[in-house]
């Protein structure tokens, strides 16, 4: 069994964890299957969009065959109408780690979603409680204006958060306007140099040369459109799920979207989806650059997988 070390926090022996994060499109899942398969290891995913029942080939979540090689834990957990918090998000995890971890296997943490990242190693961030009629009225705004105003007084933020995240806009105006603080300042204080890590993990990050980055992602846009994307959303609009569901926002499927809705030119639609890619690709890396407990390595191939294996082996 993996090493474990004794939290400070509540005195639960813990695993160790072996997180890989980094952009969209730079080879995270091929190196997880690799450890997983060194290791005798499962994967726990730390993506947003992959918990969605029906939405494969757009989230890139591994195919069947590879599902059947590796255990994979948080993939289609929930309906695309219904609501991922990361609360919930939090339990799941922990529970599927502990489920590995008892039966004497390795729990590799693999995703893109670096809000989920952070509340999995630090807890979640405790603002201020929701304010029903402050959301209503910011949510009548208008993702466009929600946008600027973000822009306006909390830039940082708005780099982060993909201009169509309308839940995740609002929440950073709310905690502004609520507090009197940004987003970003509260979160400053609640990172990797101040706050106790709820388990111990060796953070493995991705980040290949932005040519060859953004070469992989158009790439890996075009075979997904040649493996069926667009019937898959097709099929997401014949059972009702259609934006604005907030599942039906993300990239790519917000396109295809707009494409069977008649409100887009199909070849204008994959460009796009390329570029906001690589625009989300960007904001990734900026959401990690920040962590100095990250390892970077250009690709799957320069992990020191013996490393790694020495690692979750220390008692």
């Amino acid at each position: 069994m993996a090493g474990a070390y004794q939290a400070p926090y509540n005195g639960c022996v813990l695993p160790r964890l072996v997180v890989i994060v980094g952009p969209t499109g730079a080879g995270k899942t091929r190196l997880s299957l690799e450890l997983a398969a060194k290791l005798g290891g499962e994967v726990v995913s730390v993506d947003s969009q992959q918990v969605y029942i029906g939405m494969d080939i757009g989230t890139g979540k591994v195919t069947a065959d590879e599902r059947a090689r590796v255990p994979h834990h948080l993939l289609d957990v929930v309906r695309p109408d219904q609501e991922m918090t990361m609360r919930r998000y939090m339990e799941l995890a922990d529970a599927a780690i502990a489920d590995v971890a008892a039966r004497g296997r390795v729990a590799i943490i693999c995703g893109g979603t670096g809000l989920y990242v952070r509340g999995l190693l630090l807890g979640l961030f405790e603002g201020p409680p929701e304010d029903k009629e402050l959301r209503k009225e910011l949510v009548a705004l208008g993702a466009e204006n929600l946008h600027a105003e973000l822009t306006r007084v909390d830039p940082d933020s708005a780099k982060r958060i993909d201009r169509n995240d309308l839940k995740r806009m609002v929440r950073a105006l709310e905690v502004y306007r609520l507090t009197g603080e940004t987003m970003t300042a509260h979160q400053a204080r609640h990172d990797h140099k101040t706050m106790p890590r709820r388990y111990e993990a060796r953070l493995v990050g991705l980040a290949p040369e932005r040519e060859q980055l953004y070469a992989a992602i158009d790439a890996r846009v075009d075979a997904m459109i040649g493996s069926g994307f667009e019937r898959e959303v097709e099929a997401l609009r014949a059972a009702g799920f259609v934006p604005p569901l907030r599942s039906q926002q993300a990239i790519g499927y917000a396109e295809l979207h707009d494409v069977a809705a008649g409100t887009l030119d199909r070849g204008r639609a994959i460009e796009l989806i390329k570029r906001n890619s690589r625009h989300y690709a960007r904001r990734q890396l900026s959401w990690y650059r920040p962590d100095q407990t990250i390892t970077w390595y250009a690709s799957a191939a320069d992990v020191d997988l013996a490393e790694l294996e020495r690692y979750l082996a220390k008692l």
